[in-house]
């Protein structure tokens, strides 16, 4: 089974961990096993092998001193054999305390005897040529001499068994060492390994993705122009996630809103099939009872009473006429057809088209125009009935009296590019907030005898046109819509990218 990325770098930083734990422990171990062999063996036999090497020497100085005397018979050179006897006793008894050893302690217990009769001897042979007797000096003489030679072999001996410790010691040593640079090569080695594998791991499994990745989105339009040049992969690619989130963010907020303008336009498209059907059902009666009271009331004498009923039921039929087209207007909207015109131009026309209604409003008008807009692509017909829209709503939200201010303008909006601005402000009431999200929704209104597509239509005509509508308004202070459309030149758009 293959191991996934994530198990195999845990698994070679815990090999690689081992491997150092097991490097310090035989540090460890080296460590103690040199300072034991140092401390336990080392050490102590060293000195004893300086003490036998002193013994040696004050055994051979005794030795002299006493040949000395024979020869010159000076008892200086007895003197000087009492000191050499003292510091061999001296260093015998240390060797003797310092012994650790059942061996060495039976070689000087066999030495200090050998020496007290070496000594109890020799006494006796200064005796025997001081008094004069010199054969008999001469007969002990040999026999401290043969005395000498035994404690003499014992030094040796007491010599070479430390000397044999310290080459044993000095061959465990080296077997330790042996075993713990063994070692220490495999540990190396299955470091190396690791160190290498988890090298090429993080290398072509980690850092070279994402170096690609870096790259790739190094190549694309996702702020390439705004996100710094780093060295560091992992810190461009932390900046350019970054940078992608908020675009996935952006993205997943125009994916719900165009979800949700989907469904919306779902159910449009089903209430325009139903409000189509219901239109054609109803307008050829509703024409044909609308014809019959036309002749009716030119036809009979009627009274002022009758004539005003007649009335106000022809007034409702052209109200229902009215909603009919609406709703068939909203449910199979003409296409636009497009020419060069200026927006002012139809602003003077609905101004002229609508100067009665404005002045049964007791409305004031004001027009900011510093010259005529610049000229766009549009269907005047239909941006003629946004604007009436726009301002037979301004004039029922300011009811009797106002003021009506239309300003024209010019700007450059991004992405539209280059547009044209035309300013419909009102000294209403202003909208609710509470119902200021839904006054764009078709079939929404709050008069009493509206149809509630005015603004929905008037939305769709100006995006048809590439352009957009939106409003502010603030209760008590007025409304303002603002309308922008995208001018047209040399049969371009003009656009900032």
């Amino acid at each position: 089974m293959k191991l996934g990325l994530r198990k195999r770098i845990i698994g070679l930083v815990i090999g690689l961990f081992v491997a150092n734990l097991f490097g310090a422990g035989l540090t460890i171990l080296y460590t103690h096993t040199v300072h034991r062999i140092y401390s336990d063996t080392f050490v102590p036999s060293i000195n004893m092998l300086i003490l036998a090497d002193r013994l040696e020497a004050a055994l051979v100085m005794e030795e002299a001193c006493m040949a000395y005397f024979f020869l010159s018979g000076d008892s200086r050179w007895l003197e000087k054999l009492e000191t050499h006897h003292k510091d061999f006793g001296s260093f015998l008894q240390e060797a003797i305390k310092q012994s650790n050893s059942e061996l060495s302690r039976k070689i000087l217990a066999d030495m200090e005897l050998a020496y007290g009769e070496f000594v109890e001897n020799r006494q006796e042979t200064i005796r025997a040529y001081r008094d004069g007797n010199t054969l008999e000096a001469i007969k002990l003489h040999w026999t401290i001499q043969d005395q000498f030679h035994t404690i003499h072999r014992l030094a040796e001996n007491f010599k070479q068994f430390y000397e044999q410790k310290i080459s044993r010691a000095r061959d465990s040593y080296k077997e330790e060492t042996r075993y713990v640079t063994f070692s220490a090569m495999i540990t190396i080695f299955f470091s190396l390994m690791s160190t290498i594998a988890l090298g090429w791991v993080l290398i072509k499994q980690v850092l070279n993705p994402v170096r690609f990745l870096a790259h790739m989105l190094a190549r694309t339009d996702i702020a390439q122009d705004e996100l710094p040049h780093s060295p560091n992969e992992i810190t461009e690619l932390s900046r350019r996630v970054e940078k992608l989130l908020e675009v996935v963010d952006t993205a997943e907020s125009a994916l719900k809103e165009s979800r949700e303008h989907l469904i919306q336009s779902e159910k449009m498209a089903l209430v325009g099939k139903l409000a189509a059907g219901v239109a054609h059902s109803v307008l050829n009666p509703l024409t044909s009872v609308k014809m019959r009271l036309y002749s009716l009331e030119k036809s009979l004498q009627l009274s002022p009473t009758q004539r005003e009923d007649l009335e106000v039921v022809s007034e409702e039929i052209r109200h229902i006429e009215t909603i009919l087209r609406n709703f068939l207007e909203f449910s199979r909207p003409p296409k636009p057809v497009f020419q060069e015109i200026s927006p002012s131009d139809v602003v003077d026309m609905v101004l002229q088209l609508l100067r009665h209604r404005l002045e049964s409003y007791n409305v004031q008008v004001v027009l900011k125009r510093r010259g005529k807009l610049s000229l766009v692509k549009a269907d005047p017909d239909q941006l003629k009935e946004v604007f009436v829209n726009l301002i037979i709503n301004a004039c029922e939200a300011m009811g009797e009296g106002g003021t009506l201010e239309i300003e024209e303008g010019e700007g450059v909006l991004k992405p539209e590019g280059r547009v044209v601005i035309i300013k419909i402000k009102d000294t209403g009431p202003g909208i609710p907030q509470e119902i200021a999200d839904k006054i764009f929704e078709p079939f929404f209104t709050t008069k009493d005898d509206g149809s509630g597509l005015g603004l929905s239509i008037s939305k769709r005509i100006v995006e048809d046109h590439g352009g957009w509508i939106h409003y502010t308004s603030q209760e008590g202070q007025g409304t303002t819509f603002v309308v922008a459309i995208p001018c047209w030149e040399t049969g371009k758009w003009l656009r900032s990218w």
